[in-house]
């Protein structure tokens, strides 16, 4: 007699969903709620009052991430959706969202798919044993699985280490996982690796493709303890980054839960990690690999070399259906990901004893902001009243002291909880009130330079006094680079050039940082064909001078228009980079009040909108014509092929629809202008390695590229990479090259730092 399966399903709160028809009536369930209260907008431990038998249950389907975290230790409903939990739960997103997130649809039709077939029993749970997925950890088994892996029939094996750090000069590698087929890898300790070995596995990744999944870790890893050569690499993170943009999405771990029969087959692994924590005392974050045993680590490992192989064959068929999509792959991002490999190798310059000298600076500019700040009395009766020392990081404190002890009046701006906000916009404003404000500001300010920069770099600087951080080519949808690790190199603060001046070139170099100026409206342009715009980069003067000149139909000459007609100047500013980004007559209107310090109105800007449109009417049309085109297709190509995926434009809430269209114009300027300069970033790395010169490139910061140059190769250097930037990729105007602007000094401040320090 077959058993009857018992389903459960549950949800937040009462609401109106109809899980029957979303689930196609395929199978009764019960259904239970976290809570019963339906007015509930995020459920606390206070409110769940469910009462579930859970043993009375083959499968509990678990709607949304409040559900998901009451009964698993997971967090991501998204990653988690559609994938087996402890063997009875089943998490899915919230049908209910398929009306304002269309993007959420392929999620949902596919864990549906899965919950259909584990309830239907189609679907069984995997098996993982040591009999497929193993280590080895004497070195005659090595050679001879190696031997094996050489005279397979594949022209490819997948690759991965395990390691004890996330930079190559702060830890070591601890072992190899290697698979030539499907469901079989092995975990090879690097103990057993001595020269035979080592020469062996060095014909393997002659032979074959070697396939990594984020490669520019472990060719970095690999060739910086080993010297091992990589021919030809494949790299599964960047090929699902082609094939699905969105952040957050790459990670082989989140992979294996949708696309392979493994799940998460780590689970296991991180179960032994919080045990061993919890049994020694041991914070998660203080736990190093090295600390699990060998009989441990070695089915988990060796899994990540065959979770690496499945998912080359299965991207590497979906990737090859759009040949646009593989050129960026083959043209941009491979050469991108080994260009990045050799910037993060080369490392930032900084200047120990500038950075120690900032340092005190710093500490001595804020205790004098601090001593000012204390002489004001209503500071002081404030910290009575209290009963405590005052914090000015402290949101409460501060609303209190300005609002409450001060007698301010609140700007009207709003947190999302509803009180008065106490941000930097905000404090800017109430500057003009009282003095404490910009104290607070000022505060605030120095001690995030000193504390999130200054003090973390100098413990993290390698021996030769270099700092190794992170660029990531695969973490935006935009495709532009985005920086992580030790320092985010994409924020070192701009108004205060401390940072800046730490960053240091060594005796007989320079710092050459070349910039793309207007980039991405030379991009518009250019892809628009706008004839006047055109004209404007043609012409060779100063360009906001020259838009405003046009826009506003000034009586004078183009480089008299700064001085004589400031403020027409930073309208046309706000209006060219607004139009790009979507900006309406509100907006624009904020931006020129703001920058200006003049009232700019809505009227005024719809107004200088219709002017400046009357002047480039082609660049109107173009924009129109990308708008009309994301409405109809939801989708979007770079003219160096990147798709942006736009399903969110069939939302039914207009304010996502709108903001999907603004995001596919943003990509259509923004992935251009940057892949234009990290191709003459990598077509100059190329000419670097080729000529054997000693410039080398240690960034990639917005539109810049930051080099390293000895004081002999610095025009050498700079004709080189203008003529590389400059080159005609497809996106250009006859007669008007992109412009490059160099700044070129011994530190990264390019004075700044020793006119404001000495």
């Amino acid at each position: 007699m077959t058993k009857e399966i018992k389903v459960a399903l549950i949800d937040k709160a009462p609401n109106r969903t109809d899980y029957v028809r979303h689930f196609n009536n395929e199978f009764e369930f019960d259904h239970f709620h976290l809570c019963s209260n339906p007015e509930i907008k995020k459920v606390l431990k206070r409110d769940v009052d469910i009462e579930i038998d859970l043993d009375a249950y083959d499968w509990v389907i678990l709607v949304g991430s409040e559900a998901l975290q009451q009964f698993t230790p997971e967090r991501s409903i998204t990653e988690h959706s559609g994938r087996l939990i402890d063997d009875k739960f089943l998490p899915v997103i919230n049908p209910a969202m398929l009306a304002f997130r269309p993007e959420a649809r392929r999620t949902w039709e596919d864990s549906l798919k899965n919950i259909l077939g584990y309830v239907s029993g189609e679907l069984i749970p995997v098996d993982i044993s040591t009999e497929s997925f193993y280590g080895i950890d004497n070195k005659e088994e090595a050679i001879e699985w190696i031997n094996k892996a050489l005279n397979a029939p594949t022209s490819y094996i997948s690759c991965d280490t395990e390691t004890t750090g996330l930079y190559p000069r702060d830890g070591h590698i601890l072992g190899l996982s290697l698979a030539y087929c499907r469901d079989h890898a092995v975990y090879i300790l690097t103990d057993v690796v001595d020269e035979e070995v080592e020469v062996l596995l060095q014909k393997l990744f002659t032979k074959k493709i070697t396939v990594f999944h984020n490669a520019k870790f472990d060719l970095a890893m690999l060739e910086y303890h080993f010297n091992f050569e990589f021919p030809r690499i494949e790299d599964t993170m960047l090929m699902h980054y082609m094939l699905n943009e969105n952040p957050g999405t790459h990670g082989l771990k989140q992979l294996a839960l949708k696309h392979t029969k493994y799940g998460n087959y780590e689970q296991d692994l991180h179960n032994y990690i919080a045990d061993y924590c919890k049994r020694n005392g041991v914070l998660k974050s203080q736990f190093t690999w090295e600390s699990i045993p060998f009989d441990v680590m070695q089915v988990y490992a060796a899994m990540d070399a065959a979770v690496t192989f499945e998912l080359y064959e299965l991207m590497l068929e979906a990737l090859n259906k759009n040949p646009k999509l593989v050129k960026v792959y083959k043209d941009i991002l491979v050469p991108g990901m080994l260009f990045l490999k050799d910037c993060q190798d080369n490392g930032v310059p900084f200047d120990r004893r500038r950075l120690e000298e900032a340092q005190n600076l710093m500490e001595k500019e804020i205790q004098e902001a601090i001593d000012k700040l204390y002489s004001f009395k209503e500071v002081k009766m404030f910290e009575q009243a209290q009963g405590k020392e005052f914090n000015p990081n402290s949101t409460v404190q501060l609303r209190s002291l300005l609002f409450d002890a001060i007698g301010l009046q609140p700007t009207g701006k709003l947190t999302g909880t509803g009180a008065n906000s106490t941000d930097a916009e905000v404090l800017g404003q109430l500057a003009e009130q009282h003095p404490v404000p910009n104290l607070i500001l000022d505060i605030r300010q120095k001690s995030k330079i000193k504390n999130t920069y200054l003090d973390k770099i100098i413990p993290q600087l390698d021996r030769d006094s270099r700092l190794r951080t992170n660029f990531n080519i695969h973490s935006t949808t935009s495709g532009r680079l985005s920086s992580s690790g030790k320092l985010n190199m994409q924020q070192i603060p701009r108004d205060n050039p401390i940072v800046k001046g730490c960053i240091k070139a060594k005796e007989g170099n320079q710092i050459v940082a070349m910039d793309l100026t207007t980039a991405e409206v030379y991009v518009a342009a250019a892809l628009s064909g706008d004839k006047n715009l055109s004209e404007v980069f043609k012409s060779g003067g100063n360009f906001h001078s020259s838009i405003a000149k046009l826009v506003f139909r000034l009586p004078c000459e183009v480089d008299e228009v700064a001085e004589l007609y400031t403020f027409e100047r930073q309208a046309a500013k706000a209006v060219t980079f607004g139009i790009m980004y979507g900006a309406g007559p509100n907006k624009i209107s904020q931006q020129v009040t703001k920058d200006s310090g003049s009232n700019f109105s809505v009227q005024d800007a719809q107004r200088v909108i219709s002017q400046y449109f009357d002047q480039f009417s082609r660049l109107k049309h173009w924009l129109e014509e990308q708008k009309e085109f994301i409405e109809a297709n939801a989708y979007l190509y770079s003219t160096f092929g990147r798709k942006r995926r736009l399903e969110n434009v069939r939302s039914a809430d207009k304010g996502i629809a709108s903001h999907e269209v603004r995001s596919g114009i943003n990509f259509l300027v923004q992935s251009v202008s940057s892949d234009m300069n990290l191709l003459a970033a990598i077509d100059m790395n190329n000419y670097i390695k080729e000529n054997g010169l000693k410039s080398r490139i240690f960034a990639l910061v917005h539109d810049s590229i930051l080099a390293e140059c000895p004081h002999h190769e610095i025009d050498a250097y700079s004709k080189k990479l203008t003529e590389f930037v400059q080159m005609d990729r497809g996106v250009y105007i006859n007669g008007a090259p992109v412009g490059c602007d160099y700044d070129v000094g011994e530190d990264y401040s390019f004075g700044k730092y020793t006119k404001l320090y000495g």
